[in-house]
C-alpha cells in the first residue's frame, strides 16, 4: 500500500462542513476559526484490545473510533466541530479496507456536523485509530463537567443500557434461543456502531444538568468517576436501569443478571447526568425535544464513592469494564 496514494485517496473522501474550517487536509496543519471556548478530547482504539477484526469490519472500527471521541464532547454539552484521525495500518489490511474505515468515519462526521480536518497515516503491526476531536461552546458556563454534582441532586441516564455488552456476547458466540433476527442485529449494531448523544448532551446542558459523564466503561465504573470528581456519594438503584431490548434474553443465556450486565459491560455511550430536583421537568422536556429517553435512577448524597443497590436495597459491589493496557 503506497502511503502517499492512500493519503490522497482518503483526502478525496472527506468534506469540510461550515465556515469555521479555513484549511483542512493538504497542508502541514489545519486552520480553524475559533469560538469562545474549545472542548478537546482524544481517544485511541487498538486491535486486540478494543476490537477484533474477526468481529468488526474496518468500517465498524472507523465509525466506532470517531463515535467514542464525539461521545466525550456530548458529555460536556459541547457542539461537535473538528476531528483529526491518526491511522496505524498493518500490512494485512488493503487500501480498500483503509478507505472503508475512513468512509464510515466520514459518514458519521456528516451526520453529526463534524469536519475531519486532518490526520496522519503510518504502517505498523496492528490496526490503531487515534481520534482527537474539538467541540465548541459559547461560554465556560455552557460546558458541563464531572465535578458539579451536589447532595440532593437527582441522577439520570439517557437511552437504554446493556445493548453493547449483549451485542458483544452475541459476537463472542453466546446462543440465545428464540431471539429474533431484528433484535439480534440491533444489539450487534449497538456494539459495532454506537451513536454519540451530541444533541442530548447540548440540550441537557442548557436545561440545567450540573454534572455529566458518558458511559464508556459501564455505569458501575463511570458513576464512581463522577462521584470522585464531585466529592459526593452516588446512590444508584440497579433495578431502575433501563434495559435495551434483548438484554434480558442474552444475559439469561450467558448466565448473568441482566441489570448487572447493563451496569458493568460498558460501551453504551449514553450520558449519566446529575441535576437538582427543581430542574427535573425542564430536563425531561429537553430530552423529549431531541427524542432521547431520560430515566431517573438514583440520587446524590453526602459522602464519597458509589453505592449500587440491588432490588432489596443491599449494596452489590459491582464494578465496570476497563480495557487492558498490556
Amino acid at each position: 500500500m503506497a502511503e502517499l496514494a492512500l493519503i490522497s485517496a482518503l483526502e478525496r473522501s472527506l468534506r469540510v462542513r461550515g465556515e469555521r474550517v479555513l484549511r483542512a487536509l493538504g497542508d502541514d496543519a489545519a486552520v480553524v476559526r475559533a469560538r469562545p471556548v474549545a472542548v478537546t478530547s482524544l481517544d485511541t482504539v487498538v486491535e486486540g484490545v478494543h476490537f477484533r477484526l474477526e468481529t468488526h469490519t474496518p468500517a465498524d472500527v472507523g465509525h466506532k473510533a470517531l463515535a467514542a471521541a464525539l461521545s466525550d464532547l456530548a458529555a460536556m454539552g459541547a457542539e461537535a466541530g473538528e476531528a483529526y484521525l491518526g491511522l496505524v495500518i498493518p500490512a494485512t489490511l488493503t487500501e480498500d479496507d483503509a478507505l472503508a474505515l475512513m468512509e464510515a468515519a466520514e459518514a458519521l462526521a456528516e451526520r453529526t456536523g463534524t469536519t475531519i480536518a486532518g490526520g496522519d497515516v503510518a504502517g505498523g503491526p496492528a490496526l490503531v485509530v487515534s481520534v482527537a476531536v474539538t467541540g465548541w461552546a459559547e461560554s465556560p458556563d455552557r460546558v458541563v463537567m464531572r465535578d458539579g454534582a451536589d447532595p440532593g441532586d437527582l441522577l439520570g441516564v439517557t437511552g437504554e443500557l446493556g445493548g453493547s455488552g449483549a451485542g458483544l456476547a452475541l459476537l463472542d458466540g453466546v446462543e440465545v434461543a428464540g431471539l429474533d433476527a431484528g433484535t439480534r442485529e440491533a444489539l450487534v449494531r449497538r456494539h459495532r456502531r454506537p451513536q454519540p448523544r451530541l444533541a442530548a448532551g447540548r440540550a441537557l446542558a442548557v436545561a440545567g444538568a450540573t454534572a455529566m459523564i458518558d458511559l464508556s466503561d459501564g455505569i458501575a465504573t463511570d458513576a464512581r468517576h463522577l462521584a470522585e470528581r464531585s466529592g459526593v456519594s452516588v446512590g444508584l438503584e440497579l433495578d431502575r436501569i433501563p434495559l435495551a431490548a434483548g438484554v434480558e434474553a442474552v444475559a439469561a443465556a450467558d448466565g448473568q443478571d441482566p441489570q448487572a450486565l447493563a451496569a458493568t459491560a460498558g460501551e453504551d455511550f449514553e450520558l449519566l447526568l446529575c441535576a437538582p430536583p427543581h430542574h427535573r421537568g425542564r430536563l425531561e422536556r429537553a430530552a423529549d425535544a431531541v427524542d432521547c429517553p431520560l430515566t431517573w435512577i438514583g440520587e446524590i448524597v453526602s459522602g464519597e464513592g458509589l453505592e449500587l443497590r440491588d432490588r432489596t436495597g443491599a449494596p452489590t459491589g459491582l464494578t465496570g469494564f476497563e480495557h487492558g493496557t498490556g
